[in-house]
């Protein structure tokens, strides 16, 4: 039996990137899966036919903006009602911005903290309501809430500050129900956003204890093992996965 038979598990952001290897692996691990999109719809479309064509499973597909936070919300319900249950929401989706801090403005602070803290918070606290015993809440964050590495990056380091605290709050909360919360923190991982051989990929590069950028199954496999139950000890916890890149 594959240690995620018989749970359904939710990703937001998952049709490319990160997102599509979390997917992929959650699914192969045996799981029910449903991911949301914005904007990919071919993306979106080619991955759940691949992924019918190679497991006999079409994943749900939901467009969904996650700056709309009702649209987050009708997106839980939505899995629910269509697959019965949630027992795994990986909290993938996320934005990222640089502006020097004198130009930045009111708006897009609001972005960034809708996107990446609001969303996060709305999609878990309206998952946790439907959650049963051995739920798992994930939520993918950054280096960056340890380590500033540039300037430019005030506003995203602090969204992705705010979900250590969410994370450990929610892991106090949830506890009891044998629900655990934890956040993955990756560094440099090579992906459209981000590529390993892009101008900006050396200043990195020199960064990091593994003079390499990480690959989207390294966090995939952290995602999986803290969505089974081998990892049920563990929550609240920030888990940085980033080549040394902090050390």
């Amino acid at each position: 039996m594959k240690h995620l038979e018989n749970k359904v598990a939710l990703i937001t952001g998952g049709s490319r990137g990160m997102g599509a290897a979390i997917v992929k692996q959650l699914v192969a691990a045996g799981a029910r899966v449903a991911f949301t999109y914005v904007r990919s719809a071919d993306q979106a479309a080619a991955l759940a036919d691949a992924i019918e064509q190679g497991y006999g499973q079409k994943p749900l597909a939901l467009q969904v903006d996650s700056a709309d936070h009702n649209a987050v919300t009708a997106a839980i319900e939505t899995v629910v009602s269509r697959l019965g249950a949630i027992d795994i929401l990986v909290n993938n989706a996320g934005v990222y911005g640089e502006r020097p801090f004198e130009e930045q403005t009111v708006a897009d602070y609001d972005q960034m903290m809708d996107i990446n803290v609001k969303a996060v918070y709305v999609a878990s606290v309206t998952a946790a309501r439907h959650m049963r015993t051995g739920g798992r809440i994930i939520s993918i964050g950054s280096n960056m809430a340890d380590r500033v590495a540039h300037p430019g990056a005030t506003l995203y380091s602090m969204s992705k500050s705010a979900l250590v605290g969410m994370t450990k709050g929610m892991a106090r909360e949830l506890g009891p129900r044998g629900i655990t919360v934890n956040l993955v923190q990756p560094g440099p991982i090579d992906t459209d956003m981000n590529p390993a051989d892009s101008a900006y990929a050396a200043g990195q590069i020199a960064r990091l204890a593994l003079t390499h950028f990480g690959n989207v199954n390294d966090i995939a496999s952290l995602v999986n093992f803290l969505a089974g139950p081998e990892s049920g000890f563990i929550t609240g916890s920030a888990l940085t996965i980033d080549g040394g890149s902090n050390a």
